[in-house]
């Protein structure tokens, strides 16, 4: 699995906080089943609200970006946002009881707004760099950790669905795609060897700040 150079460097310099995120123990509870339903169900509302905000914030991206090509990857991931992966959301709260109107009705947790929040600061006080950094480890850590649920979950774990939506190949390849956005788009922009320029370094904290804001995201399906 690859999803880029500049996704590997920042996820090794984020360590611990990325093994937080990927291995946290809501996910672990997917991978062997023992994750309440409840629980579930909470995390799952509380997404829906988040990618409401996510796509925003990659709308915003279309945008910050720098010419068509850019353009047009960002304004793909807005659709597959909207029309495709909130779908997931959508069918197993539909049925749960919970319908669309309850959902969006219910009152986003704290660590809801800070994570969506920071990832629209950074794009309204920063740059395109700046957007891209903070949108990754959501996109791409979903990636990681959908691919390594499918190796090592439990047969009968009830989370399958979810499992299977982020270890899919289209996911898969929306991941790619977003890590040859980033590597692009960092190419273009700080030449062919961005680790030297003082940008980096921002860049990367940027990234492992989203990293921390995943691991509370998380921890709000446990309450």
């Amino acid at each position: 699995m690859t999803y880029g150079n500049a996704f590997g460097q920042w996820r090794q310099a984020s360590r611990p906080d990325w093994d937080a995120y990927t291995r946290h123990s809501f996910v672990e509870g997917m991978s062997d089943g023992s994750l309440p339903r409840a629980d579930f169900l909470t995390y799952l509302v509380q997404d829906y609200l988040f990618l409401i905000h996510f796509s925003r914030a990659w709308a915003l991206a279309v945008v910050k970006a720098g010419d068509l090509e850019e353009m047009r990857a960002c304004s793909a991931t807005v659709h597959a946002l909207l029309d495709h992966e909130m779908s997931l959301h959508v069918q197993t709260c539909a049925a749960a009881g919970i319908d669309v109107e309850k959902m969006t009705s219910t009152p986003e947790a704290m660590t809801n707004i800070a994570y969506t929040r920071y990832v629209m600061d950074a794009g309204l006080s920063g740059d395109f760099l700046d957007l891209l950094a903070a949108l990754m480890p959501c996109v791409l850590g979903y990636g990681e950790i959908g691919l390594r649920l499918a190796r090592e979950c439990a047969p009968d774990t009830p989370y399958q669905d979810w499992i299977a939506t982020y270890s899919g190949e289209d996911y898969q390849q929306a991941c790619r795609q977003a890590g040859q956005l980033l590597d692009s788009a960092i190419r273009k922009r700080l030449g062919d060897r961005p680790e030297e320029s003082p940008r980096w370094a921002e860049l990367a904290h940027r990234f492992a700040t989203a990293t921390r804001l995943e691991v509370a995201f998380w921890d709000l399906g446990r309450a």
